[in-house]
């Protein structure tokens, strides 16, 4: 019996050990990555979208490359940068969030519905006067982020405990959150939100030079590069996409993490409709439509793997730019916006091919 225990222990012993060199393979792997994205991944990227750039600025030079266009495509891409960054560290755990754009979407309408009920009377509102508004912004954009926070959670759970298929998961509740929306307004926009919001946050300048939403941008960003590239977080996040069994093997609380990852992403998508309520003073349930479809394509051109393990939140931040510049440039050419579908989807496509070559190559 001691001699049959002692040869069980020895097996789990070893499956440990394998389980751990696997993650540290992995982990290797990351490292690499890399070095490889910033010299030949993102590179690419950038002649790219500077070809697009380019190409919009020769057709219509005026108009495309003024200060205040530059100004629209910068303020525009720092909403979807937001929802990359969440994409991001989702993918890299090989799962994939489509909810996004519809919690945006609620988180705002929540927002501006909190804001408006505590900023005063019904009649006082209606005249356009907010004497709470004061208590009434701040409550109102935490509520966003809980509620947004919230979807994060449902999907991580769902995922993570039930076993559902995130895309089946992401799927549902991108319905559900549009859906409740548009319960919540009617499908129409949202009135009478406080004008104080838009020019404190939305239409504000720092220093009378950088908007505040680049400048909530530019902090995530550099937040979600140390805490992918620099803590447990982000290790934990590569291992679990390259191999959830062996992570598991290994110690990590493969579902909790799941749950955090999905949590980050829906906060995220938060801060982006935090963001876009403050810029547009309004919020139809029916916008933002494209925004996952942009999100996604930013994240895959960026050089994230769409099957796991591989990704880097620069290639993204870079890829974010390449749709919101396609859809500016067609606007200013007066062209139908449905061609964007066509363009991101396709790019999507061919970057999920490229992906695979590159799989292939490295076997």
């Amino acid at each position: 019996m001691s001699t049959r225990t002692d040869s069980l222990r020895s097996d789990r012993l070893k499956s440990a050990i394998k389980a751990e060199e696997e993650v540290d393979e992995a982990e290797r792997g990351r490292l690499a990555r890399p070095i490889d994205l910033l010299f030949g991944t993102n590179l690419w990227i950038l002649l790219i979208l500077g070809v697009i750039v380019g190409f919009f600025g020769i057709l219509n030079p005026s108009a495309f490359l003024s200060g205040i266009n530059t100004r629209n495509i910068t303020l525009d891409t720092a909403e979807i940068m937001l929802l990359v960054i969440g994409e991001t560290f989702v993918l890299i755990t090989a799962g994939v969030d489509l909810s996004v754009g519809s919690v945006l979407v609620f988180a705002a309408v929540i927002q501006a519905k909190v804001t408006i009920a505590l900023a005063g009377t019904a009649q006082q509102v209606q005249f356009g006067e907010y004497p709470h508004q004061g208590l009434a912004i701040p409550v109102g954009i935490v509520a966003a982020l809980a509620v947004a926070a919230g979807w994060g959670v449902l999907n991580g759970v769902l995922v993570a405990k039930l076993r559902i298929p995130p895309l089946i998961v992401t799927l549902g509740t991108m319905g559900m959150a549009l859906g409740a929306a548009n319960l919540l307004t009617g499908g129409v926009s949202v009135p009478n939100v406080p004008i104080t919001l838009q020019t404190a946050i939305g239409a504000y300048d720092i220093w009378g030079w950088i908007p505040v939403p680049v400048a909530i941008a530019a902090v995530a960003v550099v937040v979600a590069i140390l805490l992918l590239g620099r803590t447990r977080f982000g290790r934990y996040t590569y291992a679990v996409g390259s191999s959830a069994e062996a992570s598991r093997r290994a110690g990590i609380n493969v579902n909790l993490h799941l749950i955090k990852v999905y949590t980050l992403c829906g906060f995220l998508a938060g801060i982006a409709g935090v963001i876009d309520l403050s810029r547009f003073d309004t919020i139809t349930p029916s916008t933002h439509a494209l925004d996952n479809l942009n999100a996604i394509a930013a994240v895959a051109i960026g050089g994230t793997s769409l099957f796991g393990g591989i990704g880097s939140i620069t290639g993204g931040v870079i890829g974010a730019f390449i749709p919101s510049v396609l859809q500016n440039g067609l606007v200013i050419e007066n062209i139908e916006p449905y061609w964007q579908q066509v363009l991101v989807g396709g790019i999507i496509v061919a970057a999920v091919y490229v992906d695979q070559w590159r799989r292939r190559r490295n076997l």
